[in-house]
């Protein structure tokens, strides 16, 4: 038997993904409470603009005080996608005081400050849910939490950020350059007009702290996310690329040590092999590939951002959480017991793309070689083009520390027949 009276909704935020909550809410109305075993009501919105209309919203429903909205005491859920780190965090934990769960897409707030948010829903026997805050519709923070709550997850490697892959798919299929490829991106409403977030890694980084915290059940907050932007890939750096038979992808990579002892997260571009999945992923889609003990190899793949997908993955939250009200409990909170430490980027061991502007005379190879060697670096491959005294050099190492590599690049640099590095990329996904 339905329960008559509705489950009540306070909504944070109506931009581009809240306004489509809020339709989807209304339009699906009837398969919503079917699904719930309640009905769902939307019962108040914050937004900072109330008086703007808000097509297929109530204007009697709009405040511009979202504090007196959590603190109603009659709130069932708060679902929050306004971002940023305050005044979303106080909103929150006021909502949790309260009485209220909370579905969030707020991925910056959670890799920042996620431990207190699930002590505060703890504390107050809520729920906090997010899986908008990840990679957009496609399920992923919920098979992480709970369909792969029985196994041991080694590494979650994927492309989080469709800006970036939409940049990186036009300057590898059209030969674009990093500027041109953006001002499409911007043109077509990819790209933000400051694209700082998703171009510098900052976006994905998030993302990644999120993702290795659920795997690795370890708290990993962002300050612990090694990050590199994309903004210096050339189009020479495709053409190295494809030579390989790789293309070029920003990767978050988060990834259990050999020994279970530790982790890492990461996030910077890398050369992915043609066969790997992930290398097939176009334009503005994202994609994750997570590999566990004994489910193996999984990837997860879709849109990751715009309105209907993110409210696809907040709608799917919000049911959760209502039927957990109704039954009286609540779903899998923070795990946080394997406590492991987070190793920095120089103990990561990976391969590396090193191009080399160099004298082009004999011995420079056996000099290039010896600082290698010198470094506990090895060569799997190297090749070598030069006229009219100038040359490129391209060497390809076996797997090597962060920390190894930085340091035969810095006596590289000391070599006078070494005119310049022209470019180090990670090679991945091997």
């Amino acid at each position: 038997m339905m329960r008559t009276r509705p489950l009540r909704v306070a909504l944070l935020g109506c931009g581009v993904v809240g306004s489509e909550v809020a339709r989807l809410m209304t339009t699906h109305a009837d398969d919503l409470a079917a699904r719930i075993g309640a009905p769902v009501e939307l019962a108040g919105v914050a937004v900072r603009r109330p008086s703007r209309v808000r097509e297929g919203v109530d204007p009697a429903l709009v405040t511009a005080d979202a504090t007196a909205l959590v603190k109603r005491g009659d709130i069932d859920v708060v679902v929050e996608v306004i971002g940023g780190i305050e005044p979303a965090r106080t909103l929150i934990t006021t909502a949790f005081e309260h009485g209220a769960s909370v579905v969030s897409a707020n991925k910056a707030l959670l890799a920042q400050d996620g431990a207190t948010l699930h002590a505060a829903a703890g504390e107050h026997g809520q729920d906090l849910y997010y899986e908008a805050a990840v990679a957009g519709a496609i399920p992923l923070i919920r098979p992480l939490r709970e369909s792969l709550a029985g196994d041991k997850v080694d590494r979650v490697l994927g492309i989080v950020n469709g800006t970036t892959n939409f940049i990186l798919d036009k300057m590898d299929s059209t030969g674009a350059g990093y500027q041109e490829a953006l001002d499409e991106a911007t043109a077509l409403g990819y790209a933000e007009a400051d694209p700082t977030a998703d171009v510098e890694g900052f976006d994905a980084a998030a993302k990644a702290a999120i993702l290795a915290g659920i795997a690795f059940h370890t708290r990993v907050r962002l300050d612990d996310v090694h990050r590199e932007g994309m903004t210096e890939v050339t189009a020479a750096d495709f053409a190295s690329a494809k030579e390989m038979g790789c293309t070029i992808k920003l990767l978050a990579i988060c990834e259990r040590a050999a020994d279970g002892a530790s982790v890492t997260a990461r996030v910077h571009p890398a050369m992915i092999p043609f066969s790997h999945p992930l290398a097939s992923v176009r334009g503005a889609y994202n994609a994750v590939f997570v590999e566990s003990e004994a489910a193996g190899r999984l990837m997860f793949y879709g849109p990751g951002a715009g309105g209907p997908p993110t409210a696809s993955a907040v709608l799917g939250d919000l049911v959760a959480v209502c039927r957990n009200r109704l039954s009286g409990s609540t779903g899998p909170g923070e795990s946080a017991y394997a406590a492991l430490p987070v190793s920095p980027m120089g103990d990561v061991v990976t391969r590396y793309h090193i191009s080399l502007d160099v004298a082009d005379k004999p011995g420079v190879l056996a000099q290039v070689a010896t600082v290698f060697a010198e470094h506990g670096v090895s060569i799997d491959t190297v090749r070598q083009q030069g006229k009219d005294g100038e040359a490129s050099l391209v060497v390809v190492t076996h797997r090597a520390s962060d920390a190894a590599l930085t340091g035969t690049v810095a006596a590289l640099r000391s070599l006078d027949t070494v005119r310049g590095v022209a470019s180090i990329m990670r090679v991945e996904g091997e």
